[in-house]
């Protein structure tokens, strides 16, 4: 992620389609959920990368809401400040979204001088063109405290009848969704304090919504049916609409915010909902300095004519949010902006998610259920996968859930026997040999023409190209991950179809078309899925060896119409690269160790974290004491031994101890992975070892691990084993991997994914040099061997002395208390 690049800002373009692209602010006083992530960033991205794709001149514009109440709660939990607690949970989210493949143009914050200037601006401009009242509220004061409660610092019940939710805030209840005022609720307590709060006069400043309503409601008519808005976004505004739009308070008594440029109001800020929506605005002007180019150069002609505005230019506002934040931008952010009277871009399109749930329930921020955006990394499973899953499952137009088992029937069906398997028959067939395919060249292709399979496949590659288009102009993103894996379905279909095998023995004119027309669906599968699953275009590109530059869906190239000729996407004699497994399955017990690792909260796993770690500090402190009667015992044998000798008159040097410390275990990573050329049960890896040049590997783990699992992951490699000549290629290490009892079942010892590759891996109370190479003739890795094994808690051990790393200990996914060779 991070920003797309480092070039020149771009600003709008005379008679090029011109599109800004927001994403809700998330609030910076916590980690944010999957939920959270495909219901505004990830869905947002989607479209960036569409219109990039298509050659617009797009920018995507995001960054953390810092002000306001709940940062100033946070920081009390946490015992900092606000602005400790910004910089903290600003770079974490910075991080989740790099993680997440998220190419925003800029990713900034709400604290920032920028902000100030142009949220004061818009005040003023409110102030001058009377829209703003004075008005005396009553608001909940602790006596406790000492100071006024904002309103996320009280809790009660809602008031809503039906819903009685006991944990609602101040300013709206999670539960239900309404917003409210804190003196609505009921049983109402202090979160810092729980003590009830009274009642005290403080006087604030309100817009006047109300006076703005004929506006609203004209842009809202005009714009929700140009712009087509989701059903979720429309009836939401119009809810608000038919309810009566009541004057809205914009400042509040903190110390966390704009502060009021008036000297009346110069101890208050501006409530966070006032200020938040201006954070797009402020974002972008940290991007440029001409970000006027971009709000005040709108697109929708009829609507600024119809307002008697001037020059309206040719920039389209596409803004992507969940739906508990739509009246903040479909109401009270366009009423601010009308307020100013001056040209400001107004959203065109406003594109809305429903809830994900998690399991059994509700992902939640406060409560910590769900899985988080810094869980994914510590899982196996790829971003093209989580971006997928997510995707597929995004709530539209009803709330969705999440389930393991549904991540898995998804990835191992869709992703790897559908996609997967369609892109490395193609590539990998290309790639074979001379004598068996076309050496990695792509192949000349006559007689199209009179080919009806390929003809036929085309046709419905222009339809399928047509339908997936109309659908992300409208931003109906499932929809249009859905067509393009479609396309890989008739992929798999055409080639199935074909019998491209028997065609290269029986007519290699018909087998050259068919694997030169497959290709070329490969590369448009690349491009259609880019939007959805860059890293996953990046690796077919890669593979196709063309430069990622290459990737494009421009009306102005002519993308769109070559692609309806898929044959003639590449070029004859074009050279690949080379072709590797996209996915990896997903198993069962993987599925359901990681339903029981994020089961409950984020506290309950914290918890569990700490039992754990706590039962491996035991485990260590009973081996080290373990380790020092042995110790002892052979001090005493040995000052006998010596004694006995010295009796004799023994000359002879004793020889060197078989300890565990002579062994060299190593943190590897698997580079590549392939079969043994002439051994069906052997793989040959690559593996980086901390060297300068990796090691070649020979295992025999074809029986129990997938090729594709042994790809790019890390492992434990026993590194000075004297090389072994394998049928005709030498192995320079070992892979160590454990297996249960009747060896039916075999697993890789995993280091911890933050162990750095090359580190060491020790044992607790055994230090020393290894040896360079190990003497075979004194068999000390066989006699060392016989003591590994993996323990209940799935840790591989020496004894009862974990494998241990800088970043934790080395496991397995399944297999306990089996042996490790």
């Amino acid at each position: 992620m991070g920003e797309v690049s480092e070039k020149a800002p771009k600003v709008p373009i005379p008679g090029k389609r011109n599109i800004l692209i927001t994403s809700a602010l998330p609030y910076v006083n916590n980690v944010p959920h999957l939920g959270n992530i495909i219901g505004c960033v990830l869905s947002a991205d989607v479209f960036a990368r569409y219109c990039r794709l298509r050659g617009y001149n797009a920018i995507y514009i995001c960054g953390t809401d810092e002000y306001g109440t709940a940062t100033e709660t946070k920081a009390l939990e946490e015992n900092s400040t606000p602005q400790q607690i910004c910089d903290k949970y600003h770079e974490i989210h910075k991080q989740v979204y790099q993680w997440f493949d998220i190419s925003f143009d800029k990713f900034g914050r709400t604290s920032t001088p920028q902000q100030t200037e142009v949220c004061q601006s818009i005040f003023k401009k409110l102030l001058e063109n009377n829209w703003l009242t004075e008005n005396t509220m009553q608001q909940p004061y602790c006596d406790t405290c000492k100071k006024f409660l904002a309103d996320r610092l009280v809790e009660g019940t809602c008031p809503t009848p039906g819903c009685n939710y006991d944990s609602a805030r101040g300013d709206q209840c999670e539960k239900c969704g309404k917003l409210l005022n804190p003196t609505e609720l009921k049983e109402p307590r202090c979160k810092v304090c729980r003590n009830t709060p009274c009642i005290k006069d403080t006087d604030h400043l309100f817009l006047e919504l109300p006076l703005l309503k004929d506006k609203l409601e004209s842009y809202v008519n005009s714009m929700s049916v140009a712009g087509g808005w989701s059903q979720n976004a429309i009836h939401t505004t119009h809810a608000w609409l038919r309810e009566g739009l009541k004057s809205r308070c914009i400042t509040r008594d903190l110390k966390w915010g704009v502060p009021v440029p008036h000297e009346k109001y110069k101890e208050k800020v501006f409530y966070v909902w006032f200020d938040a929506p201006i954070g797009y605005v402020s974002i972008t002007s940290c991007y440029t300095a001409e970000w006027e180019k971009w709000w005040k150069n709108p697109e929708n002609v009829e609507l600024y004519q119809f307002m008697g505005w001037k020059n309206p230019e040719n920039v389209e506002l596409y803004q992507f949010m969940g739906k508990d934040n739509v009246p903040f931008h479909t109401v009270i952010f366009p009423s601010t902006l009308f307020g100013t009277g001056e040209n400001w871009t107004f959203m065109k399109t406003i594109s809305v998610t429903e809830y994900l749930n998690y399991e059994a329930g509700k992902f939640s921020k406060s409560k910590g259920i769900g899985v988080f955006g810094n869980d994914v990394k510590d899982t196996t499973i790829p971003v093209e996968v989580w971006r997928y899953y997510l995707l597929a499952n995004r709530p539209e137009v009803s709330d969705t859930l999440f389930t393991w088992t549904d991540l898995q029937a998804k990835l191992n069906s869709e992703l790897l026997s559908n996609l997967g398997n369609f892109i490395n028959r193609v590539l990998s067939f290309i790639a074979k040999d001379p004598a068996s395919g076309y050496g990695s060249v792509i192949p000349d292709a006559h007689g199209i023409e009179s080919h009806s399979s390929t003809k036929a496949l085309a046709e419905k590659v222009g339809n399928y190209l047509d339908q997936y288009i109309e659908a992300m102009e409208k931003v109906k993103l499932k929809q249009g991950l859905k067509i393009a894996m479609s396309l890989s379905g008739e992929g798999n279909a055409y080639l199935q179809e074909s019998q491209f095998w028997k065609l290269y023995k029986e007519d290699r004119p018909s087998c050259s078309v068919v694997m030169r027309t497959a290709a070329g669906l490969v590369y448009l599968l690349a491009c259609l899925l880019e939007p959805f699953m860059p890293s996953f275009s990046r690796e077919v590109f890669k593979q196709l060896n063309l430069p990622e530059s290459r990737l494009s869906l421009s009306d102005e190239n002519g993308d769109i119409e070559r692609a309806k000729k898929p044959w003639d996407i590449l070029p004859a004699g074009h050279k690949i690269g080379t072709p590797a497994p996209l996915f990896k399955e997903l198993k069962d017990e993987e599925v359901e160790l990681y339903r029981e690792k994020f089961a409950g909260s984020q506290a309950d796993r914290t918890l569990r974290v700490e039992a754990e770690a706590k039962k491996i500090t035991e485990q260590l402190n009973k081996a080290k004491i373990s380790i020092e009667k042995t110790k002892k015992e052979r001090s005493t044998k040995s000052t006998k031994s010596a004694e006995a000798k010295s009796k004799a008159g023994a000359s002879a040097s004793a020889e060197a101890e078989v300890s565990i410390s002579r062994l060299d275990i190593r943190v590897g990573l698997i580079k590549k992975a392939q079969k043994h050329p002439d051994a069906d049960s052997l793989y040959v890896e690559e593996i980086d070892v901390g060297e300068a040049q990796p090691r070649t590997v020979v295992s025999g783990l074809v029986k129990y691990i997938p090729l594709e699992e042994m790809q790019n992951r890390k492992v434990c490699v026993l590194c000075n084993l004297k090389p072994a000549t394998m049928r005709g290629i030498k192995s320079q290490a070992m892979v160590l991997a454990a297996s249960n009892n009747d060896h039916t079942k075999v697993e890789l010892v995993e280091p911890p994914q933050d162990a750095a590759v090359g580190e060491r891996v020790t044992f607790l109370g055994f230090e020393g040099k290894p040896d360079d190479v190990l003497n075979p003739k004194k068999k000390v890795w066989e006699t060392l061997q016989v003591d590994f094994h993996t323990n209940k808690e799935l840790v591989a051990c020496y004894k009862d002395i974990p494998f241990t790393t800088s970043a934790g200990v080395c496991k397995v996914s399944s297999i306990s208390e089996g042996s490790i060779r």
